[in-house]
């Protein structure tokens, strides 16, 4: 199993365009990265594809910023995001 590392947490979800709203609370996060996302009732891997704040296309993150990711499945509030390594 890969080693991974907590980076944020899920905290808002839109269905259209399926973005999940992340709190980077313990890492950062680039485009390219592979996440996964686990929760009560989500457990998934990606590849980040495409990250925003406040509407603009960024490359990078830095912890405790606030970002927008497309993801492939529905994530919830509190959803833990980690980055696998």
């Amino acid at each position: 199993m890969a080693e991974k590392e907590k980076i944020g947490v899920v905290f808002n979800y839109f269905a259209k365009p399926m973005v999940a709203a992340i709190k980077l609370t313990d890492g950062d996060l680039e485009v390219g990265d592979r996440i996964h996302i686990k929760g009560h009732t989500t457990n998934f891997e990606q590849i980040v594809e495409s990250m925003q704040i406040e509407g603009r296309d960024i490359k990078s993150a830095k912890k405790g910023a606030s970002i927008g990711i497309k993801v492939n499945e529905r994530v919830r509030p509190n959803d833990i995001v980690y980055r696998i390594l």
